[in-house]
């Protein structure tokens, strides 16, 4: 008999979670940390002092944001950009540069891209993603799906460099659940590799892209 596995909501937050946390060590030479218990909230918000988001559709659809105190993304910009054999005195000191704002929008294009591949490996479903868009903020924002969501689903997460600053992810997903019927000889990796053909972003314009947050 086929082994019927089934993931939902929390499991596809707890699938990007450790993607965010396995694509931030590799690139930045560090250990983070996640807290384990997700945060059940009724909307999704940019925060101060960066935050970042980026939109996804495919198999089921949602909207990721992720919050940095100015400490928080700094210490992942220096030490993303000294782990590539930057001199540290070519570095950005204040969180507002436009090279932190860069570094950190690649750093989330990495992060979605990983929780792609892995996303694939585990449920076998497929997602597209736009182009991540950085913000610098000193107050909150709130961030709404043009898409008629069916019982969407808000969290939030804790994350803690290794420096002790700490930074949150924000995700709206609508409520699903994947039923897998797995034969008895196939197991189903927790990792695994997309390909390239499947990586590519939606080209949609910034003002399109910012019409569908209702900005």
């Amino acid at each position: 008999m086929p082994k019927q596995q089934v993931k939902s909501t929390d499991e596809i937050l707890t699938i990007l979670c450790e993607a965010i946390k396995s694509t931030l060590d590799a690139t930045t030479g560090t250990s983070l940390h996640y807290s384990s218990t997700f945060i059940r909230t009724n909307k999704t918000c940019l925060r101060p002092e960066i935050g970042c988001f980026v939109l996804f559709e495919g198999g089921f659809a949602g909207l990721v944001a992720m919050n940095f105190s100015a400490d928080a993304a700094l210490e992942i910009y220096t030490k993303y950009n000294l782990n590539m054999g930057m001199p540290e005195e070519d570095l950005a000191k204040h969180h507002t540069s436009n090279e932190v704002a860069d570094a950190m929008g690649e750093l989330m294009n990495q992060c979605v891209g990983k929780f792609r591949q892995m996303l694939k490996a585990n449920v076998g479903v497929g997602v597209n993603q736009t182009q991540p868009k950085m913000v610098a903020l000193n107050q909150a924002m709130k961030l709404t799906l043009e898409a008629d969501l069916e019982r969407p689903q808000y969290r939030r997460v804790e994350f803690k460099t290794e420096g002790q600053k700490f930074f949150y992810l924000e995700i709206t997903l609508e409520k699903v659940e994947f039923i897998y019927q797995a034969p008895d000889n196939v197991s189903v990796s927790s990792q695994g590799e997309e390909s390239s053909s499947s990586d590519s972003d939606n080209n949609e314009s910034p003002e399109e892209f910012m019409k569908k947050l209702g900005l």
